[in-house]
This record gives structure tokens, C-alpha cells and sequence, in this order.
């Protein structure tokens, strides 16, 4: 008997050890509905000085070019127009000149970053530089956004004008002379900046489609962008049952313990082969943690191989039990090429990011909803489909828009009425087992009894 109970606890000790420990797959699925898109949204005006083609410096070119071919033989219509826009590209400045009339436009640009539910009434965690640029950023990109609006509408004045229509590379190349004109001769704006900052969150359906849910987030509480403490925690209003992601207990995670990220980096949000629904599912990548090191400020920060990119500030870096050990936040810059270096990438960690959770005296959650569907993706993923039918239920009764419960859902009822299902197999071989140990018990009570009577008769001859 001893030994049984020392092999059942010796089970039960391993079988603790492996739940502790969840799959990639299974730490995605748990993980990814509490993953949000955070995007600051900058709005303003930029007044521009509008640049007008020199008419007698233009109409000259048109007659040096016609001059080339006066029977109009040797060029085509298209290189006359190719020796036209090439003219204008060389000297830009002799052709076109800013005028006194100034331009109003109001723009909007759209800074793209990730963040988490940590509760279950949103309260959503996130770098502060997600939500906080430099007024240098912000112009730069109102620039940018105007000169391409200004610029396009220039080129299609001068299509209309000229009763022509532009190649690509002839739009291209009018392109980079206006880009020139007005960056160099027609110094922008900017006027009433306005900012506000969304969460975007997925919902599910029993159709098994997604949506995302957009709502206007209030900023409770921000660092300040690296070197500073990079965090920020934002509240959306009116919402309850929502996923939300476990937070870590230990401050820094162990050297070579694995670390997956899970984020909307830019790369694939932007990317014009996929899809515009492919933006809502997050993106996992997968690494492992390379080192501790101390930013300039003296806290610890996160060093990890898994891939990180514009848009994935904000992720949060899970652990092998699928809790939250840090944000992602910064990477490396190659010295020679300027740009990121792969591999090389950095997360705040959870003790950096308590102080910001208990200075404001919040406690993050779990909560109702998150905990029923971990719990059915535990049965799920052990092969007892049954049980984890019965817990996605409830999930259903709890948050029936919970993402990616419809699809665990389905599976999980094709597969409950199948040989999968560990509870099935149990149950249909259950009989047999305690048949069979049934009568081993019997077998093992006769000789027992049968060894006893042979001890006693022995006794008695004596």
C-alpha cells in the first residue's frame, strides 16, 4: 500500500510540474484575446505657402523642346513629355516659385502600438511611449502626410492642365520635384495639435467571425519614454468580462527561460498582401530570454532574442506558465546600417511595472471569464473535450463575445463524441479495468485465505 501511494504521489508531483508549464500553442490561446491594439491618434492644421508653376520660364521649355523636333518626326509625344518632367526634375526652383497664397489643411496621423488587459473592467497596460511622442515626431509626420496630399493634388493640376496622362515613373519623378519645392521653399505650420488615444479589442461571435471594438481610453497614470520608466496604464469605460492576462510574481525572469511575445507589429499590419481582417489577429514570435541588463537609470530591463518591431511596443513577454513577465519595448540599433538590429531586443520587467500598478492601487485580475475559458483550454489541450465543452459554456453564459471561444467550442464538440476524448475512453474501458481488478483482487483475497487455512492446519498437526 505504501508503495501505491509513493507512486501515486510521485504522478501527481509530475503531473503538477506539467501544468505549471503550457504549450506555445496553449499559451497563445490563453493569452491573445487580452492583447489589444493601442493607437494614438494626432490631429491638426498645417498652413503651406502653395507653389505655382513660373508660366514664361515653362512655356520657354515647351518651345526649346518643340525646337528639337520642328516636323515633328523624330519624338514621340511620350519623350516630350519624359524631356519635360526630366527638365523640371533638374531644376525645380527655375520652373516653380511659392506664391503669397497660403494652404489650410487639416491632417491626421495614427501611431499603431499594443497593449494588454490586465483586468477584467479595462484597465490596460502599455509603454508610455505608445502613447506619448516628441513634438519633432509629430511634426515630421504631419509634414510627411501633407507634402503627400499637396503633392498629389499638384501633379493631378498639372495632368489636367497639360491634357495628359501620366505614367507611373512620370508621376514619380513629379513626385520628388514637388517633395523638393516644398520642403525647401515652402515652410509648413502646424497648428491646434489634438491627441487622443483608442484601445482597440477583438470580440467573437457563435459564427465563428471577428470584430474589433474601438473605444476613447483615459490615461491614468505614465513614466516616461527610455531611458525613463517606459509605462503607462490606460482605462477604457463601460466594459466588464473582458480577457485579461496574468501578471508574473517574480521581478525578473531566469536567463535561457523561454519568452514569447505577442503583438501587431507594423510590418504585418501594413503589409498590402494580406487581408485588412488579418490585422486584428496578434502575432506571436518566440525566444528566449539572453540576459539581465541595467538601463542608463539603473532598473533592470529584459534582454531576449524573440522578434519585436514598430507596432509590437506595448506586448506583453510571457513566460513558460503564460504570465506576464514584461513589456516589450525597445530594440537595437545597428551602428553602420542605423536601422534594427534582429535578435537584440528589450522588455521592461514586472518590477518596474508594480510600481505603476500599485501607485495607483489597482489589482490586477484574472477574472471570471479569463479564468472558465483557461480552464477550458487546460481540458482542451489534455484531450478531455467534454469538459472543456462544458467550461466554454460557460464562458458563453459569462462573455459570449469572448474571442476564439466559438472556435475551441466546435472543435471541442466534434471531438467530445470521438475516441479523442480521454473521458470517453475512460468511460468505455472503466468496466473492463475494474472487472479485471476485481477479480485479481479475488484471485489475490482466495490464495491470501487459502495461505492462511494451510498455516493454521500446520499448526494444529504440530
Amino acid at each position: 500500500m505504501k508503495g501505491l501511494l509513493f507512486i501515486l504521489g510521485l504522478l501527481y508531483g509530475v503531473a503538477s510540474l506539467h501544468a505549471q508549464s503550457l504549450s506555445i500553442e496553449e499559451s497563445y490561446a490563453r493569452n491573445s484575446p487580452g492583447v489589444v491594439m493601442v493607437q494614438t491618434v494626432f490631429s491638426g492644421t498645417v498652413y503651406v505657402r502653395k507653389v505655382d508653376i513660373n508660366q514664361r520660364n515653362f512655356d520657354k521649355l515647351v518651345d526649346s523642346i518643340k525646337a528639337l523636333d520642328p516636323l515633328q518626326t523624330m519624338l514621340s509625344a511620350e519623350q516630350k513629355l519624359d524631356l519635360l518632367i526630366s527638365t523640371l526634375y533638374r531644376s525645380p526652383a527655375r520652373f516653380f516659385s511659392p506664391t503669397y497664397e497660403y494652404l489650410s489643411q487639416r491632417h491626421r496621423f495614427i501611431a499603431n502600438g499594443t497593449g494588454i488587459f490586465i483586468s477584467s473592467d479595462g484597465y490596460v497596460l502599455t509603454n508610455c511611449h505608445v502613447i506619448e511622442r516628441d513634438s519633432a515626431y509629430i511634426q515630421r509626420q504631419f509634414m510627411l502626410s501633407t507634402f503627400q496630399e499637396v503633392t498629389e493634388n499638384s501633379i493631378t493640376s498639372l495632368e489636367q492642365s497639360w491634357q495628359v496622362s501620366l505614367s507611373e515613373e512620370q508621376r514619380n519623378v513629379l513626385f520628388d520635384v514637388y517633395s523638393f519645392l516644398y520642403s525647401r521653399t515652402s515652410p509648413m505650420q502646424l497648428s491646434d495639435v489634438e491627441k487622443e488615444i483608442n484601445v482597440v479589442y477583438r470580440i467573437g461571435n457563435n459564427k465563428n467571425a471577428e470584430a474589433r471594438i474601438k473605444k476613447v481610453a483615459r490615461v491614468l497614470i505614465k513614466g516616461n519614454p527610455m531611458p525613463g520608466k517606459d509605462v503607462a496604464i490606460l482605462k477604457i469605460d463601460d466594459v466588464r468580462n473582458l480577457p485579461s492576462l496574468r501578471i508574473a510574481r517574480e521581478n525578473v525572469p531566469r536567463i535561457g527561460s523561454r519568452a514569447l511575445v505577442i503583438g501587431f507589429p507594423d510590418p504585418v499590419g501594413n503589409n498590402a498582401f494580406l487581408a485588412k481582417e488579418s490585422v486584428n489577429e496578434p502575432t506571436l514570435t518566440v525566444g528566449v530570454i539572453s540576459s539581465i541588463k541595467h538601463s542608463v537609470n539603473n532598473f533592470p530591463v529584459i534582454q531576449m532574442d524573440a522578434i519585436i518591431a514598430h507596432g509590437s511596443s506595448g506586448s506583453p513577454v510571457c513566460n513558460e506558465r503564460g504570465e506576464v513577465i514584461g513589456l516589450a519595448t525597445f530594440g537595437s540599433i545597428e551602428k553602420k546600417s542605423g536601422i534594427l538590429a534582429s535578435g537584440f531586443n528589450f522588455a521592461v520587467p514586472v518590477s518596474v511595472i508594480r510600481e505603476f500598478i500599485d501607485s495607483i492601487k489597482i489589482l490586477p485580475e484574472e477574472g471570471n471569464a479569463s479564468a472558465l475559458y483557461n480552464q477550458g483550454l487546460h481540458f482542451f489541450y489534455t484531450s478531455y473535450y467534454r469538459k472543456a465543452l462544458a467550461k466554454f459554456k460557460e464562458v458563453e453564459n459569462v462573455n459570449a463575445n469572448y474571442p476564439m471561444l466559438y472556435s475551441f467550442m466546435n472543435e471541442a464538440e466534434r471531438k467530445a463524441a470521438s475516441d479523442f476524448d480521454k473521458q470517453n475512453y475512460f468511460e468505455k474501458y472503466f468496466f473492463r479495468i475494474m472487472a479485471v481488478f476485481l477479480i485479481l483482487a479475488g484471485i489475490y483475497v482466495y490464495f491470501r485465505r487459502l495461505g492462511a487455512r494451510r498455516r493454521l492446519f500446520n499448526r494444529k498437526i504440530r
